[in-house]
């Protein structure tokens, strides 16, 4: 018998589940006013996301801290993955999908380029080789699927990809839903792309810090963004340490916010 899991019904939401650089906020060994803030807007898990879809969760990503997340939400399970690109804060909580199959009778679709499904087949070469499992669940069961820029079907609703740079090296993928859409892990974004998203509600967008980095948007540069597309709320993800939730929102435009883990933002 399939089992019935305990979960919160997120039908109609994005939640942010983590909203950090790659190193997560506190980082280990800083002794910055953030890391050791009290504040709980200020403690940021790996980026990560959840869409609230017609039938059924889409996951953005398997962050590290995948399973803390989902418990933290009470989200209990996850009818879909979607990846937006192959760095490891971004796919190394791959294995906690192996509760999955049990509660959805089937493998779990991934939807992924194929430079991430490499990266999946290396870092865990286990989940994909011919030796017969010792148990069911001993690994993630998945039924992989490849994307690239054209819009998919899932779950019940169309998901358009938005191509984005991610530094000279790497290109990944942001996401449309409706007219939400969630841009982490991104320095620029391509003039096509930004056609894919004019007429926004809500653009998460990546705002790492103040200063210039090599592959992320500085909030300066972030907020011109936000500003030309002109949604009716930005939410800056993938923020380092040293952004204090309350004095960077204190210092933004109207309309434009720091995102928290747990945020939820409406799909309709």
């Amino acid at each position: 018998m399939r089992k019935q899991p305990r979960t919160t019904d997120i039908s109609g939401k994005l939640i942010l589940l983590g909203t950090g650089t790659s190193v997560g906020v506190p980082a280990l060994g800083c002794g910055c006013d953030v890391c050791t803030s009290d504040n709980p807007k200020n403690h940021r898990t790996r980026s990560s996301a959840i869409f609230g879809l017609p039938q059924g969760n889409l996951l953005v990503d398997t962050s590290p801290d995948l399973r803390t997340q989902l418990l933290r939400e009470k989200i209990g399970i996850v009818h879909s993955v979607i990846y937006t690109h192959e760095h490891s804060d971004h796919v190394m909580g791959f294995d906690d999908l192996r509760l999955f199959q049990f509660y959805l009778g089937t493998p779990v679709p991934v939807y992924c380029r194929k430079i991430v499904e490499q990266r999946l087949r290396k870092a865990f070469d286990y989940a994909f080789d011919d030796h017969p499992t010792t148990h069911q669940g001993a690994t993630p069961s998945i039924d992989l699927h490849t994307i690239d820029c054209d819009p998919v079907e899932i779950l019940g609703e169309t998901v358009t990809p938005i191509p984005l740079k991610h530094g000279p090296r790497f290109d990944v993928l942001g996401f449309r839903v409706g007219n939400v859409a969630y841009c982490t892990d991104v320095n620029e974004i391509p003039d096509e792309s930004m056609d894919l998203l004019q007429g926004l509600d809500t653009l998460i967008l990546d705002g790492l810090r103040y200063e210039p980095h090599a592959t992320h948007l500085s909030v300066p540069q972030a907020t011109e963004i936000a500003q030309h597309l002109a949604p009716r709320q930005t939410y800056l993800t993938h923020c380092a340490c040293k952004m204090d939730y309350d004095e960077v929102n204190a210092a933004l435009p109207d309309g434009i916010d720091l995102s928290y883990d747990g945020l939820q933002i409406d799909l309709v």
